[in-house]
């Protein structure tokens, strides 16, 4: 297969799949979050984020931006509700950024290969900056077209599809007009869905090295907020199972949803299906705020919903080898340099 097309086919796969990542928490103490991309990570904190991608002449490619909080330019996010609409909308446009940017690093080393111009630089060097670089390279078209269809796919595969089988049970049962009955099927339909999607699509080979990569995340991160020094050595002795991923985001929105739906009085199969796109930013928002009292409060019925999420993980990430936790540990660390050098005082 084209280089090309299998790398779209990945980065479409990963654009699916992008809140399965590390959700972060505002507070006082410094958070951090991540998310897998092709053959590499990106790493986030407050103020800052960085992509680290193993190339396949054995280098690391490395990009690294400041970016301010929503909340700090719009303090209507900093509302409970909004504040978790406007992270995750942000988290989405970085993740789809850190998408192109892995998938663009890897079709280059790859032409590169091919036209037997190995790049010099061993292991843990730094790429030109992206602006400077020549070689295989997606198109702007590339975001725009993986966000529409991944949307497009996630309408179809968690709004239509288990609102349809919801209708079909409905219709050839005895349950009458229960709102209840109707979202409870509605809701169970789609955690089938969802669970074997992601247990789907690790059967591709490819796919399965984003789910170590993933495990790396992880491990990189429970380093980092248990204060060790972050090494290989140190990531490596922590588990792939992290309670701030976004599978179990994800997860809570299906439960979260479920309650919601309830309310919704229409009787009309279109009526259901545009509000319950039109209600998904209130969705996400109301489980943001689920997964914050969590963690607050680990012994309440909230941080139960959440408890599920941490199953599932088994699911999405993988044990990573020591160069993928490298390849996470260097993320981070251009990460928190940026981030740093944002609050450190000026002048």
């Amino acid at each position: 297969m084209d280089p090309r097309i299998r790398l779209w086919f990945q980065g479409f796969a990963t654009s699916t799949n992008l809140l399965n990542e590390s959700v972060m928490q505002p507070g006082e103490d410094l958070l951090v979050g991540g998310q897998a991309v092709i053959e590499g990570v990106m790493m986030r904190s407050p103020h800052s984020f960085a992509i680290a991608v193993h190339r396949e002449a054995g280098d690391v490619a490395v990009r690294k931006e400041p970016v301010p909080r929503v909340s700090e330019k719009y303090p209507l996010f900093k509302l409970p509700v909004f504040r978790g609409v406007g992270i995750l909308g942000q988290a989405f446009v970085l993740g789809m950024k850190a998408i192109k940017f892995s998938a663009d690093q890897v079709l280059d080393s790859i032409e590169s290969a091919e036209a037997g111009k190995k790049e010099p630089g061993g292991r843990g060097t730094e790429t030109p900056p992206v602006d400077q670089k020549k070689g295989g390279e997606f198109g702007k078209w590339f975001i725009a077209v993986n966000a529409i269809l991944a949307t497009a796919f996630f309408i179809l595969l968690f709004k239509l599809l288990p609102l349809t089988a919801a209708t079909y049970f409905q219709n050839h049962s005895h349950w009458g007009e229960s709102r209840i009955l109707f979202n409870l099927v509605d809701g169970l339909v789609r955690l089938f869905i969802f669970v074997s999607y992601i247990g789907g699509i690790g059967l591709w080979k490819e796919f399965r090295r984003l789910y170590e990569y993933h495990g790396a995340e992880h491990k990189v991160v429970y380093n980092f907020e248990n204060g060790k020094p972050l090494t290989v050595e140190n990531a490596r002795q922590y588990s792939t199972l992290h309670p701030r991923c976004g599978t179990s985001f994800l997860l809570t929105v299906m439960l979260v949803s479920i309650v919601v739906y309830t309310f919704i009085p229409f009787h009309s199969f279109g009526l259901k299906l545009l509000f319950r796109i039109l209600l998904l930013p209130v969705i996400m928002g109301l489980s943001y705020e689920v997964i914050k009292f969590s963690a607050k409060k680990p012994g309440s019925l909230f941080a139960m919903m959440t408890t599920p999420g941490l199953w599932l993980q088994k699911i999405t990430t993988r044990p990573p080898s020591d160069a993928q936790l490298s390849i996470g540990i260097r993320a981070l660390e251009e990460a928190l340099s940026l981030e740093h050098a944002y609050s450190s005082p000026k002048g």
